[in-house]
């Protein structure tokens, strides 16, 4: 959830939005998400198999004319044309642009040391123990805890919550935007501004030359005691359970919710919106395409599906040649 500095009428949004209202119109006072909202929220809806019917929307909720269509008409709505390109304008009105950076001699902070170079913002805490590697870059309203290890050439962008006892190794980004994106009318590419931040909690290690990007409204989350090795993309809205082990260049895509004790092999692909309950190992290189409910190990390239499963499957294949040739021999046409 987003909050706004100041409470806006429907009206208004209807009107900057070129919308329709249908209901009464209210005062909102934050930009809400499908799982996060009160009475005062908006919320975008792209998707209508994201909605939820089991609950009630209390706010306000931009969508277009056909999802309108085919979900209960109990709610407030703007029916707008595209709820993603709407989306765009309206949270561009909220970005926030760190342009207060400062030489970090000039702040005190006790019991910390920065190597040379190193740029904060306003607003930023710091706890004790904590050190900062040569041209890190600390944005406005950062939060970052005690005996916390930041190698050179970081960011963290504005927002930004570190625990205690992390570590983030050299060139790591934390807090960049999300690769969230529309085509317009015109087939253009038009970027969603993303005004949520990174959460990042206590014992966590990130490898060097990772980037976890900031939540599109709500926070993108690393809980307790991840580990993250080097060159791993986590992307906006992704929830990480604690004490989940990921190895190199994995990619995991928005709003996907990795379970505890998770490990996942170097080069593993998980597309977005995709779950995993706890204690999942999945094997390198795996493409993760769908939920996995339950423990165990996994294992494949498309779809990916139980260990065991997969080898039997993977031997059937390696002999689909021979298989052939002695079909053929008994009189049947080629495979």
């Amino acid at each position: 959830m987003f909050k706004l500095k100041e409470k806006l009428d429907l009206k208004q949004i209807e009107s900057f939005l070129n919308g329709k209202l249908i209901g009464k119109s209210k005062n909102i006072s934050n930009i809400g998400s499908l799982e996060d909202f009160n009475d005062e929220s908006i919320i975008f809806l792209k998707n209508e198999k994201f909605f939820n019917e089991k609950k009630i929307y209390p706010g306000v909720i931009v969508t277009s004319e056909t999802i309108h269509q085919k979900i209960p008409k109990s709610h407030t709505f703007i029916l707008v044309t595209n709820p993603s390109l709407s989306m765009s304008k309206f949270l561009s009105l909220f970005k926030h642009i760190s342009s207060s950076l400062k030489n970090s001699d000039t702040f005190n902070f006790k019991e910390t040391t920065f190597e040379g170079n190193c740029l904060v913002g306003k607003n930023v805490v710091i706890g004790k123990g904590s050190k900062f590697g040569a041209n890190t870059v600390i944005e406005d309203n950062v939060s970052i805890g005690q005996n916390v290890t930041i190698g050179n050439n970081v960011v963290i962008h504005h927002g930004s919550f570190i625990g205690d006892n992390v570590t983030i190794q050299s060139g790591s980004i934390i807090g960049s935007e999300g690769f969230g994106n529309i085509l317009n009318n015109s087939l253009e590419w038009v970027h969603i501004p993303h005004l949520g931040d990174v959460v990042i909690g206590n014992n966590v290690s990130i490898g060097s030359n990772s980037s976890i990007d900031r939540g599109t409204i709500g926070n993108t989350i690393i809980s307790n005691g991840v580990i993250i090795d080097n060159l791993v993309h986590i992307a906006h809205n992704v929830f990480i359970g604690e004490n989940t082990a990921i190895a190199a260049k994995v990619g995991i895509a928005g709003s996907s919710k990795i379970g505890k004790r998770n490990m996942i092999g170097g080069m593993v692909g998980i597309i977005n919106h995709i779950t995993t309950v706890d204690d999942v190992t999945i094997s390198p290189t795996s493409a993760v395409i769908r939920d996995i409910k339950k423990s165990g190990v996994y294992t494949g390239i498309m779809p990916t599906t139980e260990h065991n499963l997969w080898k039997r499957l993977a031997t059937f294949i390696s002999k689909l040649d021979k298989i052939s040739s002695v079909f053929k021999n008994k009189g049947g046409k080629q495979l």
